[in-house]
Formats: C-alpha cells, sequence, structure tokens
C-alpha cells in the first residue's frame, strides 16, 4: 500500500467476527453438553420409587469406556453411587444406596437407573458421568427435589369465658416438603399466629393458632383451619366449633301471672345456659320448705293443685364446676280466675259505671 500504511479492518467488521465466533463456541458447547441426556429436574416422594434417565446420543465415533452416577446430597460430598463397566460389570459402592439402586439397561448407551425405597435425605444433584475417548468426561445432572405430604389436624382447645386473649384452636401441618401454609375462616372475631420448625430430614412442620377473648356467646361457634400445599390435589379444611365454658346463667320461666286457687298443672322451667352443663339443678322457696303441692324434676316445677301456700317467691339455683347462679320469680295466687268470660264480661260492664259503684261491685269479686 502506498505510504507503507498496514491494511486496518473497519472496526465493526471486527465486531461482527468476534460475535461470530463466540456464537460457534458456544453452539459447540451446547452440542457436546447435548451428548449425555437427563432431565433437568425429577420430583418423588419418600417409600416410592424414581427413575433417573441417561442416554448418550450423538456419539458419533466417540468409544464410551464407563459411565458413573455420583450423588451430591443437598449438603454434603459428592460421591459414586453406580459404576457400569461392560468388562468388569456393575458396582454400587455407597452403602447407604445398598439393595435400593440398580441399572435398568444392562449397556453403556443407556445407563438408567432407579432407586428405590426412597428417603428424604436422598434429595440433591445425581449426575451420569461418561468415561470417554477421545474427548474425556461427558455428564449430565438430574436434580431429584424430594416432596413430602403434610399431616395435617386441627382440634379446639377448652377455654374458660374471660377477659384475656387465650388459644381456642390449632390446626398443624406436619413433616411436609416444601412446607404448607394455613389460613383460617371464622364466624368469630379472633386472630391467628403461624410457626414454623424445620425437622433434620428437610421437612417443615408448621403450626397456627386462633386466638380471641372468649365470652359465652363464642361457644359452639365453628371455625375452619385451611391447608394448602402443592402435594394436594385439593385444599385441606376441617371445620371446628369452639368449646368456651362459662357459669350457668338463670331465668323462669312459665308464670302468666293467673295462678288462682283451684288451678291445676301450673308450671315453671329453670331456663339454664351453662358449659360444661350443670351438675345441680335446685328449686327453694323464700318463704322456707316447699309448698306440699309443689313436685320437682330437674329444671321443672309443678303444681298439682295451686293453694295459698303457693303464694311465695321460687328460686332456682344452677350450679357447674365454674360456679353458681340463680334466679327468682314471685308467684301471687288469686281467688279468681282472671281469664274466665264472666269475670272479663264483668270488669268491662265496672268500666262504665261510677267509681263508687265499680268500687262496691269489685269488692264482691274480689
Amino acid at each position: 500500500m502506498a505510504g507503507g500504511q498496514r491494511a486496518r479492518w473497519p472496526a465493526s467488521t471486527l465486531t461482527n467476527a468476534w460475535l461470530l465466533a463466540a456464537a460457534v463456541l458456544l453452539n459447540t458447547q451446547g452440542i457436546i453438553a447435548q451428548k449425555v441426556q437427563v432431565e433437568v429436574e425429577v420430583e418423588a416422594y419418600p417409600t416410592e420409587s424414581v427413575t433417573l434417565r441417561c442416554q448418550f446420543i450423538n456419539g458419533g465415533s466417540t468409544k464410551l469406556t464407563q459411565v458413573s452416577w455420583i450423588w451430591e446430597p443437598v449438603d454434603g460430598q459428592r460421591d459414586n453411587i453406580a459404576v457400569y463397566h461392560p468388562v468388569y460389570g456393575q458396582s454400587f459402592p455407597n452403602p447407604l444406596f445398598k439393595d435400593r439402586v440398580a441399572f435398568l439397561f444392562n449397556n453403556l448407551e443407556n445407563p438408567t437407573i432407579r432407586i428405590s425405597k426412597l428417603r428424604m435425605s436422598d434429595a440433591g444433584r445425581y449426575t451420569c458421568e461418561y468415561a470417554t475417548y477421545p474427548t474425556g468426561n461427558e455428564q449430565g445432572t438430574t436434580n431429584l427435589v424430594m416432596l413430602a405430604k403434610p399431616k395435617n389436624s386441627a382440634d379446639v382447645v377448652t377455654v374458660q369465658a374471660g377477659t384475656k386473649s387465650v388459644v381456642v384452636a390449632q390446626c398443624v401441618a406436619a413433616d411436609s416438603k416444601p412446607a404448607a401454609t394455613i389460613n383460617w375462616i371464622s364466624s368469630v372475631r379472633g386472630n391467628y399466629s403461624t410457626s414454623t420448625t424445620s425437622g433434620p430430614d428437610g421437612t417443615v412442620t408448621v403450626r397456627s393458632e386462633y386466638r380471641l377473648v372468649p365470652t359465652a356467646e363464642d361457644n359452639n361457634k365453628e371455625v375452619t383451619c385451611m391447608v394448602d400445599q402443592r402435594t394436594q390435589e385439593r385444599q385441606w379444611t376441617k371445620s371446628l366449633r369452639l368449646s368456651v365454658e362459662f357459669p350457668p346463667s338463670v331465668s323462669i320461666a312459665g308464670y302468666d301471672q293467673n295462678w288462682y286457687v283451684g288451678r291445676s298443672n301450673a308450671e315453671l322451667v329453670c331456663v339454664f345456659n351453662a358449659n360444661p352443663p350443670p351438675t345441680a339443678i335446685t328449686w327453694k322457696s323464700a318463704s322456707g320448705p316447699l309448698p306440699d303441692s309443689v313436685v320437682v324434676e330437674n329444671d321443672r316445677l309443678s303444681i298439682r293443685k295451686v293453694d295459698d301456700a303457693v303464694n311465695t317467691t321460687f328460686i332456682c339455683e344452677v350450679k357447674n364446676k365454674h360456679g353458681a347462679n340463680s334466679h327468682h320469680i314471685n308467684v301471687f295466687v288469686n281467688e279468681t280466675d282472671l281469664s274466665r268470660p264472666d269475670f272479663l264480661r264483668d270488669i268491662h260492664h265496672f268500666l262504665k259505671k261510677p267509681a263508687a259503684c265499680v268500687d262496691e261491685k269489685w269488692e264482691r269479686h274480689i
């Protein structure tokens, strides 16, 4: 060239040349890596079996000498678990896999293995490695992911009504991998907290506690635990009825304010709400012993025939292990049945009379 100048390639041409060379190199490496065909990831469960596939493809003139399966646990050192040599046969040097690993095909081109009686600790990287000539070692790696279905349970916790927040229900998803997720739905106002514990085999136990300030009204209300985890076909749920204990609340029903002398089959009922159920239901009279005409059967007080002795205050007391409560009612005995048609007619007639006449006639009735 004139002037002794050296030839120069345009910058853009050099850049394109480098990119082309890099692409060829990467493509060549990809082809080489694909000579050993394996699955990238396999999932399995404890106690079951898993097949780890391996095949040498596009070998061409490559000579296969020996193939080995090398296990690299999640936390640990690489170690041979299975070796195949066309002359010397099969070898299984790792005692952890004794009688659990086997070659499915007795040849170098397809050294697929099966591992049985799987354990959670079998998780890790499994490399199928060939010794070849003239290219040297070729390999492919499969990641074995061990999964575990959760052992789910949910229970209520019996509590006493009070003013502090306490645990009223628990839900556990035990020994799963990956960890489960727990949620609650509830007809009461409460909240929940969740904790996790990792096991030595890589499984996780999730515990959730539902809390509230329990009242008598919360007893028998429903809460539902819901567990989600990837190994479950559907969401696991369990509904629970809360168990809140409290002392009795008491009232008396049955008095219609028309108990009159001679009336039969009058009855009072002791109405209560208690958890646990009462240990004792007691009827009393404020004026002393119960009248002779009274019959008591558990929560019912019956009067065979009303007389003046029934003109008193009746008391019902209910007890359980958390305490006792009572209620009373004042019974007034009339001389006449206030619901009689002739009595009502007279009342209506009296209301039309002057006050003096009404007083005189009323006195004769009562």
